[in-house]
């Protein structure tokens, strides 16, 4: 079942990451949000963040889409931070309660929440760092995908993939699990995977190869506009793309998460960016950010983002020119 209401335009949060560690100086050790979920003082800085994303979904009408805290809930990375499956599975839930409680006071002010477990690569999203086959893959993600399906959550997002064998085996893992999934790849300068592929070609081979497993829909992230928009080339396979959550700055990526402070960009030009492609695909319904942004950029994004929902809606209702 598709876990998105029809007619429903979507807002997923921002960078919560860098928001976390360059706004509010709180300490990521590899990059693993969940590490806060022990600490009050954090958590409470991590509410008021998902508060004002919930705020400027409510502003503009929107659904909401919630995530986060659980990209690094994966055996390789919990090892790193010396934590058991068994460890992880109980922090996936206690993520998974939180998305709950700090939605729960939005449920009669908002079209649709979706509660969201994420899943990032097994490797560094930047680096080629290791090979790994979709048999691989389905393994080691299938952990995770049984904790989420255990949890309850809507729906899985894997997030930051660059490589099609991975992507073939969350797919699968998904499947397995009974868990719509959406996968979200990230392009380079060239408007490529790293791993070589166009992003048409990336979903093409995903698709052909998972068959029944394969995803609900597609999405981009942890790409600036400047690198994802050559990569929406013509044709039928753009209808597989549901999701866009766009860097906040035009930046090479591992420089921007060298540089030991937030780049924020231009929340404004990124909202007239992502309008633009939102009047050139008006099936994409699911819209939020990645690194570098936050409840400003979400703002302008979803405020520019309703109002070509809202031209359209009005062109509708118009009906078709006369022929008189």
């Amino acid at each position: 079942m598709h876990p998105l209401k029809r007619g429903v335009t979507y807002l997923a949060e921002g960078g919560q990451e860098t928001e976390v560690m360059y706004k509010h100086g709180f300490d990521l050790p590899h990059f693993a949000m969940f590490v806060l979920i022990d600490d009050p003082r954090a958590m409470e800085v991590v509410s008021d963040m998902y508060r004002r994303y919930l705020d400027v979904a409510a502003r503009h009408g929107f659904g909401a889409i919630l995530g986060g805290l659980d990209y690094r809930a994966s055996p390789d990375w919990a090892a790193l931070l010396g934590l058991s499956n068994g460890a992880l599975a109980d922090i996936q839930r206690r993520c998974t309660e939180f998305l709950r409680d700090v939605s729960q006071p939005y449920a009669e002010h908002l079209p649709d929440i979706v509660i969201t477990g994420v899943l990032g690569p097994r490797g560094d999203a930047y680096q080629l760092n290791r090979d790994i086959t979709a048999d691989e893959a389905e393994e080691y993600h299938g952990v995770q995908m049984a904790t989420l399906r255990a949890v309850g959550v809507d729906m899985a997002h894997a997030m930051t993939f660059n490589n099609v064998a991975e992507a073939i085996g969350v797919s699968r893992a998904a499947a397995s699990n009974d868990l719509p999934l959406c996968v979200s790849f990230t392009v380079d300068e060239t408007a490529h995977l790293q791993s070589g592929p166009s992003l048409r070609q990336a979903i093409a081979a995903v698709d052909e190869a998972a068959g029944d497993a394969r995803p609900t829909f597609y999405g981009i992230n942890c790409s600036h506009p400047s690198e994802f928009a050559p990569a929406l080339e013509p044709g039928d396979w753009i209808s597989r793309i549901a999701s866009i959550r766009p860097n906040a700055a035009q930046m090479e990526k591992v420089a921007l998460c060298q540089l030991g402070h937030l780049e924020s960009g231009d929340p404004v030009e990124l909202g007239r960016q992502l309008g633009e492609i939102a009047e050139r695909y008006p099936h994409i319904n699911v819209w939020g950010g990645c690194c570098g942004t936050w409840d400003d950029h979400l703002d302008s994004i979803a405020a520019s983002v309703a109002a070509v929902r809202n031209k359209d809606s009005s062109a509708t209702d118009r009906g078709p020119p006369s022929a008189h």
